[in-house]
């Protein structure tokens, strides 16, 4: 515990600088470097045997990126952003159906592969589109992302001290639903302040507390996924990048989630109410 609030404290003032400095170009580089660690630790997590096809895959995945930039803000963008919000809906009915794609076969090896296509090209897009907004983009993209990473520590706390009944323990047998019940609760909090710091009143600041709640639910089917993933392929951690934390699909599981419902809850808001 010393150890990640140490990793923590280093990494989250940094973080933050970057998001509020940055400008959307220089952000969207940054992610593509972020993104290419969390595809090769994917690849290794669904046990890609050959270091030449893992880096094959990584590459395909930084070229997909790059042809997402090419069409931002065309009907392709919205297109993969929308893709990654109805992703999570078959990812739960994957997660239901606990042994689907375990064995170490080429052809599960495929169907993963393609499933992290879906985890992460549009979460990236999801992210730059936020970050991209004419109007506090890059405040917006701090919220959001506070928003999964106070649900993951309203989870963890709730859960430590009044966790009783298992959310999901063949995935995740540490994770309750006292948890999520924690991280709804907190997390509504977390929005309703920072909405109105947001300038947002009435009915605008209503729809962003539920789109909060239902980026935690998203959020929490990030995690559980990564938690499967793990299960299946028999390690611990997706990678040691972080002392404390694992790797970067270790950090970032509940944001691949998340931030696509984010990105298309805060447009259909933006939308209904125009500032």
């Amino acid at each position: 515990m010393k150890q990640r609030i140490l990793t923590g404290l280093i990494l989250a003032p940094l973080a933050i600088a970057f998001i509020l400095l940055s400008s959307t170009t220089v952000f969207a580089g940054v992610l593509v470097i972020v993104w290419a660690i969390a595809m090769w630790e994917w690849t290794r997590l669904i046990g890609m045997p050959l270091m030449a096809t893992r880096i094959l895959a990584s590459a395909v995945g930084v070229a997909a990126l790059a042809g997402l930039w090419l069409v931002r803000g065309q009907w392709l963008w919205w297109l993969a952003i929308v893709a990654g919000v109805l992703w999570w809906l078959i990812a739960l009915s994957w997660m239901r159906h606990f042994s689907f794609a375990a064995s170490p076969t080429a052809r599960n090896r495929r169907i993963k592969l393609l499933a992290g296509a879906f985890v992460l090209l549009p979460a990236w897009a999801a992210l730059i589109e936020i970050h991209g907004h004419p109007r506090l983009g890059a405040t917006w993209t701090l919220f959001a992302l506070l928003l999964v990473w106070a649900a993951d520590s309203f989870a963890y706390f709730a859960g430590s001290r009044f966790g009783r009944n298992k959310l999901a323990p063949r995935i995740s047998p540490g994770k309750t639903l006292e948890g999520v019940w924690g991280a709804l609760i907190g997390t509504s909090l977390i929005a309703v302040g920072g909405g109105l710091w947001l300038g947002q009143r009435g009915v605008p600041l209503a729809l962003l507390v539920a789109l909060a709640l239902l980026c935690v639910i998203y959020s929490i089917l990030g995690d559980l996924f990564e938690s499967l993933m793990k299960r299946q392929a028999g390690v611990k951690d997706s990678g040691a990048l972080f002392p404390g934390h694992g790797g970067m699909l270790d950090r970032l599981d509940g944001v691949f989630a998340a931030i696509p419902a984010f990105a298309v809850g805060k447009f259909a808001i933006d939308l209904l109410f125009p500032a």
